[in-house]
Formats: structure tokens, sequence, C-alpha cells
């Protein structure tokens, strides 16, 4: 059981790491995800599976989602006007 807490533990926070030192938005917001699931498998180790999907449902299903489709809106913007 510690095993699993430690590689769970240092998956988010290399992850939570990547998320700021990334410099291309899509990687940040795929690094994200990774904190995310990685901190939705340390509540199951605390024997929260509920609150465990709902971070895995609402955070990385819906906001991460939110944040790709934004991220290449503008994209498609930027590219029309530089031509």
């Amino acid at each position: 059981m510690d095993f699993v807490f430690l590689i769970l533990s240092v998956f988010t926070v290399v992850s939570s790491i990547m998320v700021i030192g990334s410099r291309k938005l899509v990687h940040s917001a795929v690094y994200l995800a990774g904190a995310l699931i990685g901190t939705a498998g340390l509540f199951i180790l605390l024997k929260a599976e509920f609150i465990a999907w709902v971070q895995v449902l609402v955070y990385v299903g819906a906001v991460i989602t939110l944040i790709l489709f934004t991220i290449m809106l503008t994209r498609k913007g930027e590219e029309e006007n530089a031509q």
C-alpha cells in the first residue's frame, strides 16, 4: 500500500510541475489531466471513492475538455489573422 501511495504521489507531483514548466498549452492541459487523475488515485487510497469519481468526471472530463476546446478555437483565429 505504501508503494502505491509513493508511485501515485510522485506521478502527481511530477505532472503538477510539468503543468507549470511546459511551454505548450496543449501539453500543459494533458499534464493537468494527469495530475488530476493522480489525485483521484490518492482519494481511492483514502477510501473516498465518491470524491475520486467526482474528481475524474468533473475535473478531468469537463474542465480539461473545455480547456482543450478553448485552446483549439483561439489558435484557429490567430492562424487566420496571420495570413
